[in-house]
């Protein structure tokens, strides 16, 4: 049997200091951490092809067909975040 290769690129996302922030306010933590999901990361994941490997709850692997893509999507939320609040810094890698 052939195997068929492809590149890809993995995105880690990951809330920096999620549980400090839990310890702090457990409830807020996770309302606003849902409301970040809802608003930034989910609508920029659906419009970019990308398929979720893994959701941590405060972190996400994702797999995107360019580096291009991952990199674009990354910044988005990045700024949308910064936009809408800093008390959940995401941290991405790639």
């Amino acid at each position: 049997m052939a195997s068929t290769r492809r590149l890809a690129a993995i995105l880690a996302a990951d809330v920096a200091g999620y549980s400090r922030l839990m310890g702090a306010d457990e409830e807020g933590t996770h309302e606003h951490l849902k409301a970040h999901l809802r608003e930034l990361v989910e609508p920029k994941i659906a419009e970019d092809r990308v398929h979720v490997v893994k959701n941590t709850g405060d972190g996400l692997l994702a797999e995107f067909p360019s580096v291009v893509d991952a990199v674009r999507c990354a910044v988005d939320v990045q700024r949308g975040k910064n936009a809408v609040s800093s008390a959940c810094r995401l941290a991405m890698a790639d």
